[in-house]
């Protein structure tokens, strides 16, 4: 029997994992662009097609949509070293894939993994970078064949760029950002790839929706540190954090990035982010019941999260 392809970029990166374990459990092929061979233990023992090259390479990504069912595009940048690098990723990256699917005589469907910050796109050059990415999408493809998720703040195993908080309530004081408390929705990668795979394969599916757990409005900051404590075998004592505090610390993080030359996720424009009050989510704009529902507890999720990066930090 032969199986249905599924053409997946960003397959190497955090949620990109999730999604091609749950496509390959759900009886699909997976077709992974990347730039060397993936190594890493949730990809070791999946049966995967590679075809090697980027999102700048023409050539390849013709090759990665050839025949495919349905196109995944969770490639992108979360930190760069400029407003160019950020567009000519999030952005330009989206648009060449939508173009390739487009123009695929088979008509695939594509899903591209977008952000909610891509709601306030003047927050950050991250969130501008990718509202421009949906654009670029909405502009190729209409609303059947180019879906949109907008996961919100997601987490799980392997998420070493979401470390921080963990790192953050892990101690006897944790901060909290001042009243108001921001709303934050959180989702486990496990049900994001779920999500993908649901609106990838149904043909109900239409237009951007937003992704959350059964939370979708959100938890306040120190309800978070509350829970990711306990995932630890902790209680920190949440202390605040003026506003005007994180926003120094933002810039001075991105002084020494322009110095050293290095991106980094953390700076003024993430403190913006971080500080935006309402990261809930508007039920309207929530995928169908009947096509996908999240199954994972923040509780639950956390401790299995904490289990993973305590176990890495043994010797």
């Amino acid at each position: 029997m032969t199986l249905p392809v599924a053409a997946l970029t960003g397959g190497t990166g955090f949620l990109g994992r999730y999604i091609a374990q749950a496509f390959v459990a759900a009886g699909w092929r997976i077709r992974l662009l990347t730039r060397g061979a993936p190594i890493h233990p949730m990809l070791e023992d999946l049966p995967l097609d590679l075809v090697l090259g980027g999102l700048d390479d023409a050539r390849a990504l013709t090759q990665l949509v050839a025949d495919a069912d349905v196109v995944i595009h969770g490639a992108g940048l979360v930190k760069a070293r400029s407003r160019a690098e950020f567009l000519s990723v999030n952005r330009d990256g989206a648009a060449r894939v939508a173009a390739i699917v487009a123009r695929a005589p088979q008509s695939p469907r594509l899903v591209m993994i977008s952000s909610l910050a891509a709601r306030a796109p003047a927050l950050s050059l991250y969130a501008e970078s990718k509202r421009a990415g949906e654009e670029a999408v909405r502009a190729l493809l209409d609303e059947t064949r180019g879906i949109i998720l907008r996961p919100s703040a997601i987490y799980g195993p392997w998420d070493r760029e979401g470390l921080a908080i963990l790192r953050l309530a892990a101690g006897r004081f944790a901060p909290a950002i001042a009243a108001p408390e921001p709303r934050i929705a959180m989702i486990h990668a496990r049900d994001a790839a779920a999500a993908a795979l649901a609106v990838a394969t149904s043909d109900k599916a239409r237009g951007t929706y937003d992704i959350a757990d059964a939370r979708w409005d959100g938890y306040g900051w120190r309800e978070l540190l509350g829970v990711i404590g306990g995932a630890l075998g902790r209680a920190p004592i949440a202390l605040s954090i003026p506003d005007a505090v994180l926003q120094t610390a933002g810039a001075i993080s991105d002084g020494f990035a322009a110095w050293s030359g290095q991106a980094a996720i953390f700076g003024r424009g993430k403190v913006r982010e971080i500080l935006h009050r309402d990261w809930s989510i508007d039920p309207a704009n929530l995928i169908p019941a009947d096509l996908w529902q999240p199954v994972i507890d923040l509780e639950t999720g956390m401790r299995e999260t904490a289990a993973w990066w305590l176990s890495t930090k043994r010797p």
